[in-house]
């Protein structure tokens, strides 16, 4: 197990072993998860009120950085995709996705109240879908001289939790890599540190949904979030963190269990078990009804609510039809729907619905009583848009742009 791994009070059983006071633990885990992953320490030497036997015990046979940068792609709209190397030299990837400040128009909002605006934001929650949970005070900065309110600048990180993944979605690119091994807690809260260095800002929103099914993975999952959650450390909020399934009944109970638990989203993509079983073979175990059932029953406070993904396949799953069994379906969960245009990548006879057709689709969903948002695809032109990630280990040089992207 890497030292990025250890939970405080593994730490301290490892301190108190080398002969050192308990209360060091806390010295450590913040070299580890706080000001050390903030600077990039990567030695004993540089944790200056350890001591240095301390240190290099602590490091023997226990890698302090599970992970190295090994590519960074950044796309015209500025979404950067880092790759990393594993020690044992597989590839994964995260996305950084940055969404600038924009000032939310009038019209969106009635009677002193918000009404639902049509565009996701980068972590595909969305603010307007958002009034009791991630929104409070400290995101919006009034500025009187214009129209609206200020929503604060938004950096999310979509972090991936395995290398590959087991399951089979015909539409994901991460789905042809087969799987390869579960990520470490250290090795997915480091995608966090690195990504904080490259961007000279720590993310704002961490969404788990880059590569690999985090609940198939939930004890590496879990402790990674209670690292990530830990005040000694990034002292991340679990409103600000967001675990997304493929509908794996068994993981999203035991999310529910988490305290705090995270925000759930669930990947639905069909409105009959005919479709989903042909396109998420995962459904064959866990059909619509047992999932909904789950999701029903995942503890929502705070006004929380379960976010439904729906990555629109044209001719498979976006039909009137569809359009009207989906409300129906959801009725009863606080919800809301984000809609996926179908990110292409080589291999599946998929298409992307035409404009039209997703805004009639949009459309009609809302006329069934859904807020549903529509997640602009970011960073497609670098392979970094949802369901394209599919790391390579000869994908590319140390540094590689997008089309007009600059570093």
């Amino acid at each position: 197990m890497d030292l990025r791994s250890l939970t405080p009070a593994e730490l301290a059983e490892r301190i108190r072993a080398a002969g050192e006071p308990a209360y060091r633990a806390e010295q450590v885990f913040r070299w580890l998860h706080g000001r050390g992953a903030a600077d990039g320490v990567e030695s004993a030497a540089a944790m200056s009120n350890v001591p240095r036997a301390l240190g290099d015990s602590l490091l023997a046979g226990a890698p302090l950085a599970p992970l190295a940068v090994d590519a960074v792609q950044q796309a015209v709209d500025g979404t950067r995709k880092l790759r990393f190397r594993t020690h044992d030299g597989r590839a994964i990837e995260s996305v950084l996705i940055p969404d600038e400040n924009r000032r939310e128009p009038l019209d969106f909002r009635l009677g002193g109240r918000r009404s639902g605006i049509a565009v996701a934001d980068a972590d595909g929650i969305g603010d307007a879908d958002t009034d009791a949970d991630a929104v409070d005070d400290e995101d919006v900065q009034p500025a009187a001289h214009l129209p609206g309110r200020l929503l604060r600048d938004k950096l999310t990180l979509c972090v991936s939790s395995q290398v590959g993944c087991a399951l089979d979605c015909a539409f994901c690119a991460t789905a042809t890599l087969g799987f390869g091994r579960h990520l470490s807690a250290g090795e997915i809260v480091e995608q966090v540190y690195h990504a904080t260095r490259i961007a000279g800002r720590r993310p704002t929103n961490l969404v788990f949904m880059g590569m690999g099914e985090p609940t198939h993975n939930f004890e590496g999952v879990s402790r990674a979030l209670a690292l990530l959650q830990h005040p000694w450390g990034a002292a991340f909020s679990a409103r600000r963190i967001t675990v997304s399934t493929v509908g794996v009944v068994p993981g999203i109970e035991k999310l529910g269990r988490l305290m705090p638990a995270p925000n759930l989203a669930i990947s639905l993509n069909a409105t009959t078990d005919e479709v989903r079983d042909r396109i998420m073979p995962v459904n064959r175990r866990w059909p619509i009804a047992a999932l909904l059932d789950a999701a029903r029953r995942f503890p929502l406070s705070h006004g929380r609510r379960v976010t439904f993904e729906y990555v629109l396949l044209a001719g498979v799953n976006d039909s009137d039809a569809d359009a009207e069994r989906l409300p129906r379906l959801l009725r009863g969960i606080p919800t809301k729907v984000n809609l996926i245009p179908w990110n292409p990548f080589s291999g599946p006879a998929f298409a992307r619905p035409s404009a039209e057709r997703i805004r009639t689709f949009q459309q009609r969903l809302r006329a069934g009583g859904l807020p549903v948002y529509m997640r602009t695809p970011r960073g497609d032109d670098i392979d970094a848009a949802c369901g394209q990630l599919a790391a390579r280990a000869d994908a590319g040089p140390v540094i590689q742009l997008g089309r007009s992207g600059t570093l």
